[in-house]
């Protein structure tokens, strides 16, 4: 069927694009050199500050207090095993010595806070008649011979850190090293690849043996690997540019056309990471999808494009009038579609979290490069290098020939296909209502769920967990009280009946804080007699019984007592639980005197971080779909056509969040942001077919028909890139990175049903809203 569009006047924009097209083309290629220069130097970043959610009440109290729980804070474990022995062994502890000197001349480690059975802060305490004595775990004698070790054996046995810095079994020991975001010396922020990189290179690579096994956990180590399993992303784009120039050359026959929108494409990718450097801006693991959406969202405009030029060549037109018709007769449809796309992820700035605003900003600026890219730069070259004369003669084979597919969509615009797409769509819908109330908010697995189980990070914090009674997942609450008051007895008496209720909470194994150390005291003050092991009533007692606590547990101005509240895991329902029992315990208490303020520790953290994405959530998706309703409306100034584009967007993503809850996928950092992409992709397909139906319908022609001219001028190309861009992020499934599997997972899913919805929902919904003749 012959394209309307040639009945168009040519607008200003087109006069301007195709008048000065040598102009175009060489502002085009300097901005592309220049902007490739900037690209070649961006480099992964990350950092604690801004995977967290900075506003939140639970964040700004850790921040008030940061200086304070430097030990609690950024922390990695590194853990050395002696495989065939005991840590009480000569050769293990020069081997732990060393170790213990090489991580303190690391840069960005809090040397004050570093912790092992080689620095001076890690003591043992005994009880006699006398009351209490004590030293330094390794004895200022040692000289590694068997009375020295012996000795030691009995340090670390008086010392409490069986379970903490020494595993149960003595076949290992940890070094704890607190970490500082900025170093004092520089002032720069802490390069956590570079950090993770010395920790392989000058601990595991040196020290790792047939003997001698090292584990490594921490913030710092996660972002170290996921940052080292993004490097693969690059393997994961450069095939999905093979995926789509194999798919692209079989869709148009044309190796011109199929080059051209290639590398529009990756010029658009090339801008959008050369202006993310400029503002100063990197990439982190969780905005590294960027880069391939942009090239998705390039490649989906551009075969409607090639698509448009072919059709035109088709019918007559030389290479000049056929890129001029097709920009003609796209560009509204395309900056609308583009618009959306853009204003739909700066949406995601209202999740007060850092990497998702990045996120945002540098989606939004790669849909911003691909308006010019593709709507300015694209037609330009298409009118010097046209379609060859193989793929017009391919179109016209397939123009002449009715394609079976596009026979099928096209009975959706019949009564009986139509409203039975609608039934099974309601169907589709209930399924996708009932599971997503069973969507949960954060980690749904232990470890680190960022990465796969059999991740090496992921065993060696098994192993950590197996093999040591303290949990890695801390949940600090701070008892605030006036200066010079916390460890006056009224406040360490209700801290007391605070880790009480805290310790009989379901997730919770453990509670540590002041109060535990006056208790000690006032049990070895008594020659360890255990009627003793309470608080005392008198404040001189009370001072007295506290007089060696250990670094931590209050502050220099007594003003804040860190309640440690050790959790079995980070899941989601844990951390709900534990923030639960904390606000009912101050509400049924009100205590005077002492405020308990949440929340520092890692699950502290994540889970103000979940706090915020659960009231995020709902108004994102109310932003996103705000936009693109008005947008819509805008464009097409008519609410049964809005309804037409965005009702199958809307099952979507409601099937989307059933899917999620069926495998298992929490909505978090990394995966909320992923409906929000897919609706600002999927609008397009919507947006280019209902432009067609627009064109058919203002000349009068039936619904049927309408539709059958709407497919047989970008239902192909709409078709082709749902597939196209679902093969394509199909291969993330295999990335080491469990996160990027999911957002794959996902993405593919809604490529798919967004691409599928468009083509048999709008002519359905079309039927049912009375839209067009025939349709009553």
């Amino acid at each position: 069927m012959e394209d309307l569009t040639t009945q168009k006047k040519p607008g200003a924009i087109e006069k301007l694009l195709f008048s000065f097209r040598k102009t175009w083309f060489i502002i085009f290629a300097i901005l592309t050199v220049f902007l490739g220069y900037q690209a070649a130097q961006v480099r992964p970043d990350a950092s604690l500050s801004k995977m967290i959610p900075a506003k939140h009440p639970f964040i700004q109290n850790y921040f008030d207090y940061r200086s304070d729980l430097a030990t609690l804070g950024n922390v990695v474990r590194v853990v050395v095993e002696n495989k065939n022995g005991t840590i009480f062994e000569k050769s293990y502890q020069q081997t732990l010595q060393k170790i213990t000197d090489e991580v303190f001349y690391i840069p960005g480690v809090n040397r004050s806070g570093l912790r092992s059975l080689w620095t001076p802060n890690v003591r043992w305490m005994e009880v006699t008649e006398e009351g209490f004595v004590g030293g330094p775990v390794i004895p200022d004698d040692y000289d590694g011979s068997e009375h020295a070790l012996e000795e030691l054996r009995t340090n670390v046995l008086r010392s409490g850190e069986v379970g903490n810095l020494v595993a149960n079994n003595f076949k290992s020991a940890v070094i704890y090293i607190p970490l500082d975001e900025i170093n004092p010396d520089t002032g720069e922020q802490l390069d956590y690849s570079a950090f993770s990189d010395k920790l392989e290179s000058t601990i595991r690579d040196k020290y790792a043996s047939k003997d001698i096994a090292i584990h490594i956990t921490g913030f710092a180590k996660l972002i170290g690997d996921l940052i080292e399993g993004a490097k693969q992303v690059g393997l994961f784009f450069l095939l999905a540019i093979v995926i789509t120039l194999v798919m692209l050359y079989w869709y148009s026959r044309c190796w011109r056309s199929t080059l051209t929108v290639l590398s529009c494409s990756i010029i658009a990718v090339i801008w959008q990471l050369g202006i993310i450097k400029l503002i100063g801006s990197g990439i982190n693991p969780y905005s590294m999808l960027v880069p391939f959406l942009v090239f998705a969202i390039g490649v989906s405009h551009g075969v409607q494009i090639i698509n448009a030029v072919g059709a035109n060549r088709i019918h007559g037109n030389d290479k000049l009038q056929a890129s001029r018709l097709a920009f003609r007769g796209l560009y509204i449809a395309g900056l609308t579609a583009l618009a959306s796309d853009a204003i739909g992820f700066t949406t995601l700035m209202v999740i007060d979290i850092e990497v998702i605003k990045e996120l945002a900003i540098a989606a939004s600026i790669g849909v911003a490069v691909v308006v010019l890219t593709n709507l300015g730069l694209l037609p330009v070259l298409m009118s010097y290098v046209g379609v060859s004369e193989h793929g017009v003669k391919y179109l016209q084979k397939s123009e002449q020939q009715s394609h079976p597919l596009l026979t099928f969509f096209s009975r959706f615009a019949k009564p009986k296909w139509a409203y039975s797409a609608i039934a099974v769509s309601l169907v589709l819908l209930s399924w996708g209502l009932y599971y997503s109330q069973q969507l949960a908010i954060g980690d749904l697995d232990s470890g680190a769920p960022e990465l796969r189980q059999d991740s090496r990070y992921n065993k060696d914090n098994a192993f950590l967990v197996d093999n040591y009674s303290s949990s890695t997942d801390i949940f600090v609450v701070m008892a605030k009280t006036e200066p010079q008051k916390c460890i006056a007895y009224q406040n360490l008496e209700m801290m007391d009946r605070f880790s009480w209720v805290m310790e009989n909470t379901k997730g919770v194994q453990d509670v540590k804080s002041i109060v535990y150390v006056s208790k000690m005291g006032m049990f070895g003050l008594n020659e360890g007699n255990l009627k003793w092991f309470s608080l005392n009533r008198n404040q001189y007692v009370i001072n007295a019984s506290v007089g060696k606590a250990p670094d931590g547990l209050i502050n220099p101005e007594c003003s804040m007592a860190p309640i440690i509240i050790y959790l079995d895991d980070h899941k989601a329902e844990t951390l709900k639980t534990v923030v639960a029992a904390v606000e009912e315990f101050k509400q049924q208490y009100q205590p005077q005197g002492v405020e308990f303020l949440m929340a520092a520790g890692n699950a502290g953290i994540e889970a103000a971080t979940n706090s915020v994405i659960e009231s995020a959530q709902t108004k994102m998706l109310l932003w996103v779909y705000g936009v693109v309703i008005v947008l819509c409306f805008i464009t097409f100034r008519r609410f049964r056509t809005v309804a037409c584009i965005i009702l199958p967007l809307a099952f979507t993503t409601v099937m989307s969040q059933g899917l999620m809850a069926v495998m298992g996928i929490g909505i978090k950092v990394a995966t909320l942001p992923v409906i929000a992409l897919g609706v600002g992709i999927g609008v397009d397909y919507g947006i280019y077919i209902y432009s067609r139906v627009k064109e058919a319908l203002e000349r009068g022609l039936p619904l049927y028909e309408t539709y059958q001219y709407a497919l047989a001028n970008t239902g192909k190309a709409v078709g082709f890139t749902g597939l196209t861009l679902a093969i394509g992020v199909a291969t993330w499934i295999f990335s080491p990175i469990k996160f990027q599997a999911d957002m794959g997972i996902l993405l593919t899913f809604m490529f798919l049903w967004n691409m599928l919805g468009a083509l048999i929902l709008i002519p359905a919904l079309a039927r049912l809203f009375r839209i067009g003749r025939n349709s009553a």
